[in-house]
């Protein structure tokens, strides 16, 4: 929310400064930990991925996805190798992996949510995985298929720096209106403090939530209506890696 789109830092300190990176113990204190988009993006999908690099039995290597176990059945290979940055080889190992832990081919709500819950036990994480899911569930059905994992997930970690502002505004933009209002990102914000939880250092402020609000917004909205388009943020965010 302070420009720092691409690189990743959706938060900074509660006063407005970056911590370091990770938590480090000072004092008999933890400080808080610098949460990434791109680590928070990923996090939720570690057990899928670690589970795909486990040794299999079978050789994959002469099938194409496979489908014989699973009620939702997705596109092609060839066709998912089109529309992602991923070789054949990584969706192979990617589908094996999500469908060890989502056997039916989707993944609902509430699965994602206990999912990612599992890596943030020190807070809350069920508003953001809210958020999350729905960035992800592209066609808002309510359920997360294999190639809306992939698609994303090739965004997140091989798009351009403008596939990756547009894949950030979707996030922000919670009813989908192409408008980022200050209660949308207020939400979004309270979210990731609930996620991060008591246990950080320094103390959470109760206001640190609207003071990053206020900052996001005296960058983004550059005509001053109270809502941020896509087309402002892209251009802020540019200008900030620059």
């Amino acid at each position: 929310a302070d420009g720092k789109v691409v690189d990743g830092s959706l938060l900074g300190d509660a006063n407005g400064v970056d911590p370091a990176p990770g938590r480090v113990k000072d004092s008999g204190k933890w400080q808080k930990p610098r949460f990434s988009r791109k680590a928070l993006m990923k996090c939720c999908l570690v057990k899928w991925i670690i589970a795909s690099t486990q040794p299999q039995d079978k050789d994959s290597s002469d099938s194409d996805l496979e489908l014989s176990t699973v009620r939702h059945q997705p596109e092609g290979l060839d066709q998912l190798q089109a529309q992602t940055k991923f070789t054949r080889k990584e969706l192979q190992s990617l589908y094996r992996g999500f469908k060890n832990e989502c056997p039916s081919g989707m993944v609902d709500e509430e699965t994602f949510k206990t999912i990612y819950s599992q890596f943030f036990p020190q807070g809350d994480a069920t508003t953001y995985a809210h958020f999350l899911f729905n960035a992800f569930d592209i066609d808002r059905n309510g359920s997360i298929r294999f190639e809306d994992f992939v698609i994303g997930l090739s965004v997140l970690l091989r798009g351009s720096v403008t596939e990756k502002l547009n894949w950030a505004f979707n996030l922000y933009d919670i009813n989908k209106d192409g408008y980022i209002t200050k209660e949308e990102m207020l939400a979004i914000m309270k979210s990731i403090y609930d996620m991060m939880g008591r246990y950080t250092y320094p103390c959470v402020r109760d206001e640190a939530p609207y003071e990053h609000v206020d900052k996001f917004f005296q960058k983004m909205d550059k005509n001053r209506d109270g809502v941020v388009t896509i087309e402002e943020f892209i251009e802020t965010c540019q200008k900030e890696i620059q």
